[in-house]
């Protein structure tokens, strides 16, 4: 019998980058904050008579098929060989999954659009695998084991842990790595939702971001102790930790101005983490005297981006995104999920 799921992909709110071991142990009281959207990443695992592995891929439209004996350890675990579908290979192989399966997957997001989606479709092909196979679930060791499986693929240092606690937990969230594990907090309350929704735009500029790459220079950088780095983060760790405070006390005014200045101290940290059409649309809106805050997505730049507006009319944003050849997605902040 085929087995579906799905998991949200995240909007970070506040706090990207200080999710990246150990600098959340080095830095004090740091907190990621993020929201699952409704934007989902969907798995379907069925049995096939083939004897190997298909993979059809909404993202790429394409169909991969493996033969049994292509997938040994060494190529699949050690070499570039199967390109994109490699995370996903390599999720199977923990699972010893090789033969008669089908995996139809869809990542929910934009190819770099920031906002995690490969990182979603890691851990809820994970759960799915789980269900598959009859074998135990649990939200932080599914976390531990794909983020380990990515990190090795992208070969950069540690991956970040914000992105795959969304697809399993849902919500909005404040993250907080500890000493061998993580803190949990549910934020999500009816209220804070409409807020949100109602005075946040998630905007895809078509423009492809490698938040990888930038991610890699500014964690080097702190572990080189440049002070222009350290100091930066320093300064996101403060401000994402006021916005907990400001969320808890139901300051929602407050909430929606660290978000900005979230983004503009992530500007300064990243260099060109913006485009001149992210740039002109925000001053078009300014313009027009909506004041506005802008919060790339993902910790080192994405093709998705916030506006943190005063609750402006949809048609009239709208307008102003598409005059500059962008688009808006649905940003629904969806709840949390049962355990």
């Amino acid at each position: 019998m085929p087995v579906t799921e799905a998991g949200s992909v995240r909007v970070d709110l506040v706090g990207g980058t200080l999710d990246i071991e150990p600098i959340n142990l080095i830095l004090k009281d740091v907190w990621t904050l993020n929201v699952a959207t409704g934007l989902k990443a969907q798995v379907t695992l069925s049995e096939t008579s083939f004897a190997g592995v298909e993979i059809v891929s909404k993202d790429y439209d394409k169909t991969y098929r493996y033969e049994e004996r292509e997938l040994t350890d060494d190529d699949v675990l050690y070499t570039k060989r199967f390109e994109e579908m490699t995370f996903v290979l390599q999720l199977l192989k923990l699972f010893k999954l090789t033969k008669h399966l089908k995996v139809e997957l869809a990542s929910g997001a934009p190819a770099g659009s920031g906002l995690g989606g490969s990182s979603a479709m890691g851990v809820t092909l994970y759960k799915a695998l789980c269900r598959h196979t009859e074998t135990s679930f649990e939200v932080k060791e599914a976390v531990r084991r794909v983020k380990s499986v990515e990190s090795r693929i992208l070969n950069q240092g540690m991956a970040g842990y914000q992105d795959y606690f969304p697809a399993l937990v849902g919500g909005v969230l404040a993250l907080r790595g500890i000493e061998g594990d993580m803190l949990i907090e549910q934020l999500y309350t009816p209220e804070l939702k409409q807020v949100l929704e109602k005075n946040i735009a998630l905007v895809y500029s078509g423009q492809s971001r490698a938040s990888g790459i930038n991610n890699w220079e500014v964690y080097k950088g702190f572990f080189d102790k440049k002070p222009e780095i350290v100091e930066g983060l320093s300064t996101i760790a403060r401000i994402a930790a006021q916005t907990r405070e400001a969320i808890k006390q139901k300051d929602y005014p407050r909430m929606l101005q660290l978000i900005g200045e979230e983004g503009a101290a992530r500007e300064k940290l990243f260099p060109n983490i913006t485009t001149d059409k992210i740039d002109d649309l925000a001053r078009a809106l300014r313009s027009q005297g909506h004041p506005v805050g802008l919060k790339m997505c993902g910790a080192g730049g994405g093709g998705c981006f916030i506006l943190v507006h005063n609750g402006m009319p949809l048609d009239a944003l709208d307008a102003l995104i598409a005059k500059c050849h962008m688009r808006r997605l649905d940003f629904v902040v969806e709840a949390p999920l049962r355990a």
